[in-house]
């Protein structure tokens, strides 16, 4: 089988590629350059996006000489400044907490790369993402691709992953799925890759700015929503004040620098006209109904206007929370069996049948 598969420069991926290999498969390597901020510090420039900085192409290029597999540099700045940087920024400046690996997932990771394995003539696309896919054929005929969640709870990504829909599903393959990642690190050690951390970085920031924070990236590209602000109670009580609305999100509760209260204070909401931060006593504010829009289906979806009950994720890796969820076209409700504290919009809230993803949408 012919296979393009996305070559990072990391340990997971460049074990998928040796895996693949050693399977028999004909491979082609792939490695997407992304959008490099142009604005940021010339020292910073030398390093200018953590998923494609000088040192994960030479060992992304090392991966493919060894191998003997053809790589290829996919020029992809264009399509991500446009549709990941810029809705991320339009979103800080609308006061939400966007998470911008979901869409980039969806539209450049799997979207952009379904065009380019076509136009290499490859039957699928691989990457190093743990999670799962399940295929069956239905009593009706018709295959249906269900997403699972990883073997490895604790580096499972299938959140991350709901946006997608039937026929990319059914032409990716997530060879770690099954597997821990004891098991990567016993492949990489067979295979003679160097997993030395210090080499394989595997972090968890955003990857469109060199700086670890975002604060520097948004007071360059998004002065307007980083001035200065009052943070203050529901009773109007002013308490502190904030260093730009879109360093904090929804139920946050540590780094609001609050001092000489008594109580632990967290974010209930944001006032992006008045430019500030609203905090209550932690844990007061409680509440059942969590509205979604934007909603996908990864494969058929409940009756609407029902309450079909589901577990839910808030965060990628946040423990579940059992409810019933309730829509009607592309907006709903999922309600909380036991009430929480407040959810950040702009983030997204997924839907679980056990291990399965069924669907999801943003936090509205």
């Amino acid at each position: 089988m012919s296979i393009l598969i996305a070559l990072s420069g990391g340990i997971d991926s460049s074990v998928v590629a040796h895996l693949l290999k050693e399977q028999g498969h004909e491979v082609v390597g792939v490695r997407m350059a992304l959008w490099s901020d142009p604005l940021a510090p010339a020292k910073a420039q030398l390093l200018p996006n953590k998923c494609c900085d000088a040192q994960a192409a030479a060992r992304t290029a090392a991966v493919a000489k060894k191998l003997q597999i053809p790589i290829h540099i996919v020029e992809m700045s264009k399509e991500f400044k446009e549709l990941v940087v810029d809705r991320f920024l339009k979103d800080c400046r609308n006061g939400l907490t966007p998470n911008p690996c979901v869409y980039c997932n969806r539209l450049i990771k799997f979207g952009k790369l379904m065009d380019i394995a076509d136009g290499f003539g490859c039957e699928k696309v691989a990457t190093g993402h743990y999670a799962r896919i399940v295929t069956e054929t239905m009593p009706n005929g018709s295959v249906r691709h269900a997403l699972l969640e990883a073997v490895d709870k604790e580096k499972d990504q299938s959140y991350y992953l709901h946006g997608l829909n039937q026929n990319q599903l059914g032409h990716v393959l997530f060879p770690l799925g099954e597997m821990v990642k004891g098991d990567v690190y016993a492949l990489a050690q067979r295979f003679g890759i160097p997993f030395d951390r210090a080499l394989y970085r595997e972090s968890q920031d955003l990857c469109f700015f060199p700086e670890k924070s975002p604060t520097e990236f948004l007071r360059r590209h998004a002065p307007e929503a980083m001035r200065l602000g009052q943070i203050i109670r529901r009773d109007g009580m002013v308490v502190g004040s904030h260093q730009g609305l879109p360093l904090y999100t929804v139920g946050q509760r540590r780094g609001l620098k609050i001092g000489g209260l008594k109580i632990p204070l967290e974010v209930v909401a944001k006032d992006v006209s008045g430019n500030r931060l609203i905090v209550d006593e932690k844990d007061k504010e409680k509440a059942a109904d969590i509205p979604v829009r934007d909603i996908t289906w990864v494969c058929g979806k409940p009756a609407e206007n029902a309450d079909t009950p589901f577990d839910c994720r808030t965060r990628s890796l946040s423990p579940k929370r059992k409810g019933t969820f309730r829509f009607t076209g592309s907006s709903g409700t999922f309600t909380l069996a036991e009430p929480a504290g407040p959810q950040s919009p702009g983030q997204y809230l997924v839907l679980y049948s056990g291990e399965e993803v069924v669907g999801g949408g943003v936090i509205a």
